[in-house]
């Protein structure tokens, strides 16, 4: 059972949606008494309670424990990750999919990214000839397009796709959980959002979870950088221009992290730990810069595309860079991570 709560600023179509705990439990495929026990003995989640003592769990409460279901099933014990805030669950969820891909081989095999896309008009671009042809050129496979965000939230995908595109006319936060929970339920690595009218407020929590937000009016030109900024640059493979094959994986090491490493003395005479750390941080704030400039100057849209795809894909190569010199210096980078602590 759900209920709709008026939110206080009373705007349209933005209500605030609570659920039984059982309502929850069919959602996710998580067991009421396994609720109740991550609820009381982990303190997992706060639902608010009813006079009569029922609990009613926010749409957050219910992608929280989509994550926590999740994480468990890979290994995670549930008493670690009931303490970490959901933007943490989310990173380490997004380093599992990362890992299950790079083992499944699925990049290296295709040489193209996967992706599916929701909104009729904007599949429409995306399949036709002179999109691809001109923009996106063999880098890119669509595996599934859907009307709306209802029918690909009941549909089953033909394949788990690794982007997802979304066309959504007013982007609120209801909207936004229902894309966070759709791309967490898939497996998505990376999500990209354009829409019409959006709440400030919700347009900027979706960027802090990482997800490329757009308003409209977008042009076919502007569109093709949005995907191409999140696509893996591929040096050893490009001949006179970019080839990409993959996407962008997130960051793996916080600053906090690397500025550990930094100051752990190493038999290493040129110091790399260090300066590998330090190079790490500032392509890692200059990716977050140029996706910043991306979302808010159309005008120099391709620039900060091209800009994006080049730092990511630097700071990935010297995240691995990096899990080389810890292994020769025998510095475990996992026992600092922030998602461990």
């Amino acid at each position: 059972m759900t209920l709709s709560i008026p939110s206080i600023a009373g705007l349209p179509g933005s209500p605030s949606t609570l659920y039984r705990i059982g309502a929850v439990a069919s959602m996710t495929g998580i067991p009421v008494s396994t609720l109740r026990v991550w609820e009381v003995r982990h303190q997992a989640f706060s639902p608010a309670k009813t006079a009569g003592k029922h609990r009613l769990y926010s749409q957050d409460d219910v992608q929280r424990a989509t994550l926590l279901k999740q994480l468990s099933e890979k290994g995670h014990a549930i008493s670690t990750l009931a303490g970490l805030e959901s933007a943490a669950l989310e990173r380490l969820q997004q380093q599992a999919r990362i890992s299950a891909h790079l083992q499944a081989g699925q990049t290296q095999a295709t040489g193209r990214v996967s992706m599916a896309v929701i909104g009729a008009g904007i599949a429409e671009r995306i399949e036709s000839k002179k999109f691809a042809h001109h923009f996106l050129t063999n880098s890119l496979k669509v595996t599934d397009t859907f009307p709306d965000l209802a029918q690909a939230g009941a549909a089953r995908f033909s394949e788990k796709p690794q982007l997802l595109l979304v066309r959504v006319n007013a982007l609120h936060d209801s909207i936004r959980a229902e894309i966070q929970q759709l791309a967490s339920k898939q497996g998505i690595l990376q999500t990209i959002v354009v829409y019409s009218f959006a709440q400030e407020a919700v347009v900027e929590a979706m960027r802090m979870h990482g997800i490329m937000v757009r308003r409209e009016p977008i042009s076919d030109y502007e569109l093709s950088d949005l995907i191409s900024s999140v696509l893996l640059v591929d040096t050893a493979k490009a001949v006179g221009g970019l080839q990409p094959n993959a996407l962008i994986p997130p960051r793996k090491y916080d600053d906090e992290t690397l500025a550990r490493v930094a100051g752990i003395a190493t038999h290493v005479l040129c110091e790399c730990p260090r300066h590998v750390a330090e190079l790490i941080v500032q392509l890692a704030n200059f990716e977050e810069y140029s996706q910043e400039c991306l979302n808010k100057s159309e005008e120099d849209a391709h620039l900060h595309a091209y800009l994006h795809a080049i730092s990511g894909s630097a700071r990935a190569l010297f995240e691995r860079a990096l899990e080389r010199v810890a292994e020769h210096e025998n510095i475990s980078l996992a026992a600092m991570s922030p998602l461990d602590k």
